[in-house]
């Protein structure tokens, strides 16, 4: 089990995607601690005094690659009052501190696996996604939604990883909005749905689900995956949210 650290760090870049959804990439003068894909940060605003008590902080996916150690990135969305501190304060240059790692929300390819993602949930897959090789014995179905199609802020990355890896099949749900025709492909017009891709998944009930994303999501999508005979062992949650 990795030892949790904590890193005092930068905000080397900051993109606004519009819609209260920010990406940060963070930089430090040593090397980020080692961590598994699918895997947490806790990330504090106020300055951390090593004598004293860890400040307030907010848990967020790691959603670069592990093998990156001199960068860190997470994406977020306004959802309450630390996340709009963080609107408001976080900027290029700005010190945080972090802890990690932390979670178990790890994907093992024993099994076949459908990935659902909804909004900023796609960070706990996208380390994940990078590190697929161009052959594997399992399949990986990935079902990625947001609001509009310009907060899939994902899709191009994951596009790149299905042209290495052929055994990862992608569908993209924007639930605000027109479709472009030119972009249909695996794109649907609607909320995330286990019904619109469950007969294009090979062997679902042989599969192993993983969820992230917004609680009412996560829990119309483990209800609807119930109805359909999938165990409760095969369906993970990524609930710290």
């Amino acid at each position: 089990m990795a030892v949790v650290q904590k890193q005092c760090c930068r905000v080397r870049r900051l993109i606004n995607h519009g819609n209260h959804v920010y990406t940060i990439d963070l930089v430090s003068d040593r090397l980020f601690p080692k961590f598994k894909p699918g895997q947490f940060l806790h990330l504090a605003l106020d300055a951390y005094d090593t004598a004293g008590f860890w400040p307030e902080s907010r848990v967020f996916s790691i959603a670069s690659s592990p093998d990156q150690r001199k960068r860190l990135s997470i994406t977020y969305s306004i959802k309450g009052r630390f996340t709009a501190r963080m609107e408001q304060e976080l900027m290029e240059g700005k010190t945080v501190w972090i802890k990690l790692p932390y979670g178990d929300f790890v994907i093992q390819l024993t099994t076949d696996v459908v990935l659902l993602a909804g909004g900023t949930g796609i960070t706990a897959f996208t380390a994940f996604l990078s590190s697929l090789s161009d052959n594997a014995a399992k399949k990986v179905f990935l079902a990625y939604g947001a609001r509009t199609a310009d907060l899939l802020i994902y899709r191009t990355p994951i596009d790149e990883c299905a042209k290495k890896a052929q055994y990862l099949r992608r569908w993209y749900f924007v639930e605000k909005g027109r479709v472009d025709s030119a972009l249909r492909g695996p794109m649907i017009l609607g909320k995330l749905s286990v019904r619109e891709i469950w007969r294009q998944i090979d062997n679902p009930l042989a599969s192993t689900f993983y969820l992230s994303g917004p609680p009412d999501m996560i829990n119309t999508i483990s209800r609807d995956l119930k109805e359909r005979g999938i165990k409760m062992d095969a369906i993970r949650v990524d609930a710290w949210e």
